[in-house]
């Protein structure tokens, strides 16, 4: 990525999304290398902002190595500075640059499910404070090879994707991203006033209650780049059976043709062509991780095919994505788990989307 384009990536990160001003403590978290170009860019508009940066780096390699030789013991320790951290902040900025996101395929599974259980206070508090607003965060990523290969794709040609997925290459991609706002907003509105909603498709006949639950229209305030729509379900809600056609990656592990058959908001079968073990490992982390934490849809039109990338993925414009696990309780949602897992379908061929039984979205796109 070149200079400019960099310039109103960071931007955009610090005036928009996190809108950082003077005296705010703002963490600024790196994973990889080759994000320091952007890092120190953020960095520095901070410092002009008046804020206080901070900044934490992290190599993909510690992750494999903390999971295979941790202990028990090792893995439910959660350092004080982290807890210190998810209070204090008043912003927090994560740069995702891997130069290996299969490092962790091959992990203990258990092992991981233990860690993640354990850092589920840690997701917590940050969901609660952002939730009152008492902290912004956003994550955004920038591109490398791993990334390039994963989504099939050389270098140059994925710098291509997040730079229009993003609305950079246009010359203020903060207005674009208010004018996507004001859209998301409408939709969110028209939801707000429902309680039911039910998605049908392929191998799908699913009903939520999104009664006194929000809809929160998204556009680029935690994630960047940015478009969906989601709300946190009534936790004993959800009834039916989804499937999910593309492949569902998590903590670089891939489960295919997932589907799922829920009774009362929990999952009572599931099945993966591929990754099934993987799958039941992650159903099985916690008491919350058999629970919807999210529904969503996504709208970002600039986002067309899977890469791989969940950050890009679950915004694929005619899509909708449930997250089982931890829900969010700026949506009302009441679900906790170590567990948050987006799991993506495609809605462009015969997708249908009721809310109170009124048709409101078919073949990936609102007809509201």
């Amino acid at each position: 990525m070149y200079n400019p384009i960099i310039n109103k990536y960071a931007d955009v990160l610090v005036n928009y999304s996190t809108k950082v001003t003077k005296g705010d403590l703002v963490i600024i978290y790196a994973r990889g290398y080759e994000a320091q170009p952007l890092v120190k860019e953020i960095y520095k508009l901070c410092l002009m902002n008046g804020a206080n940066p901070i900044v934490r780096t992290s190599m993909d390699e510690l992750a494999e190595t903390f999971i295979k030789y941790a202990s028990d013991e090792q893995l439910n320790y959660i350092d004080e500075m982290s807890k210190i951290e998810v209070e204090k902040a008043d912003v927090m900025i994560f740069i995702g640059a891997p130069s290996n996101i299969k490092n962790m395929a091959n992990a203990d599974t258990s092992k991981l499910a233990k860690r993640s259980k354990a850092s589920k206070p840690i997701l917590a508090k940050r969901l609660e404070r952002s939730a009152c607003g008492d902290m912004r965060w956003v994550i955004a990523d920038y591109p490398t090879n791993a990334l390039a290969q994963e989504a099939s794709m050389s270098l140059e040609e994925y710098s291509e994707f997040l730079i229009n997925s993003c609305y950079l290459d246009l010359d203020n991609p903060t207005q674009k991203w208010i004018e996507i706002e004001q859209e998301q907003k409408r939709i969110a509105d028209i939801l707000n006033k429902t309680t039911k909603l039910r998605i049908k498709g392929d191998k799908t006949d699913i009903t939520f209650s999104t009664e006194g639950r929000t809809w929160v229209p998204c556009s680029g305030n935690m994630n960047f780049p940015d478009g969906e729509i989601f709300t946190s379900p009534v936790e004993n809600s959800a009834n039916g059976k989804i499937y999910f056609d593309f492949p569902q990656n998590y903590h670089g592990s891939t489960s295919k043709e997932v589907y799922l058959t829920l009774e009362n908001g929990k999952v009572v079968e599931a099945s993966a062509e591929f990754g099934d073990d993987f799958l039941q490992s992650m159903l099985n982390m916690d008491e919350g991780s058999r629970f919807v934490g999210e529904i969503a849809i996504g709208t970002n039109e600039r986002i067309q095919n899977v890469t791989g990338n969940i950050l890009f993925d679950e915004k694929i414009g005619g899509s909708i994505h449930m997250a089982l696990g931890s829900s969010y309780p700026e949506a009302g949602g009441k679900n906790q788990s170590g567990l948050h897992w987006d799991m993506i379908k495609n809605m462009k061929n015969n997708g249908e989307i009721y809310a109170d039984d009124k048709l409101i979205y078919k073949d990936g796109k609102f007809i509201i």
